[in-house]
């Protein structure tokens, strides 16, 4: 389970790891240099924006990282008990 913020600190990492700040990583993706500005990440009206999964893909393969890669720039949390 990984939350919202999760999602966007993995991205930061993975911009981090490359070298690049989330502008370049976005322009490497093909992706509009402003898609991860930090004012993107939630709606006007404060819902939550999560990356589709074309995006992350096209992040990853920019990036030539693996899914399992990725996954792992995920903090370690155990699964809810139900």
């Amino acid at each position: 389970m990984f939350t919202h913020e999760d999602l966007w600190n993995a991205i930061e990492i993975l911009a981090r790891n490359n070298n690049m700040t989330c502008s370049g990583l976005a322009r490497a993706s093909g992706l509009d240099p402003t898609t991860f500005n930090k004012s993107k990440r939630a709606s006007k009206y404060g819902q939550p924006r999560w990356l589709s999964m074309e995006t992350i893909a096209k992040v990853l393969s920019a990036t030539h990282t693996t899914p399992d890669d990725f996954a792992n720039m995920f903090p370690q949390k155990p699964c809810p008990e139900r």
